[in-house]
């Protein structure tokens, strides 16, 4: 749901966080979905403070020309087309709303059924339905020029 893994860290860090300071307001039920809540919410809060203020820190790291070095055993052609796929899809999931990003990867990536997802994002299933079904067809049009690096 964020696009690289020190947003992934802060996210999940903000929503222990907020989880311990509103313990108190848990009114039973799943813990699972509660907490999955709240990790959603953490997300789309960062994703929406980073349109805001779209600041690089350390901007001689945009170049995506670093790779870390690959163990000897690694195939360079494989760690190369891996490469390419996780850029081409995370540019294209970076391109759709918000809203169709959480539900495609809530349901595609992590699992979950669409009523969990509806219940987590406080929406009805059909909206689920739709934003998943609209999200595929968005994600469809930005990688058709693309569709060889997922063939094979």
């Amino acid at each position: 749901m964020v696009p690289d893994r020190d947003q992934a860290s802060d996210v999940t860090q903000e929503a222990f966080f907020s989880a311990f300071r509103n313990l108190a307001g848990f009114r039973g039920g799943s813990v699972k979905s509660w907490l999955n809540r709240i990790a959603v919410n953490a997300a789309m809060d960062i994703q929406r403070a980073r349109k805001r203020r779209p600041v690089q820190p350390y901007p001689e790291l945009e170049d995506e020309s670093w790779q870390p070095p690959a163990a000897e055993d690694a195939d360079p052609v494989h760690t190369a087309l891996t490469f390419e796929r996780s850029h081409a899809l995370n540019a294209a999931l970076a391109s759709i709303t918000d809203d169709q990003r959480t539900a495609i990867v809530l349901f595609d990536v992590e699992g979950y059924d669409y009523a969990e997802i509806a219940s987590m994002t406080a929406v009805s299933l059909g909206t689920v339905k739709s934003r998943i079904h609209r999200g595929r067809l968005a994600l469809r049009d930005k990688l058709v020029n693309q569709m060889d690096l997922f063939r094979g």
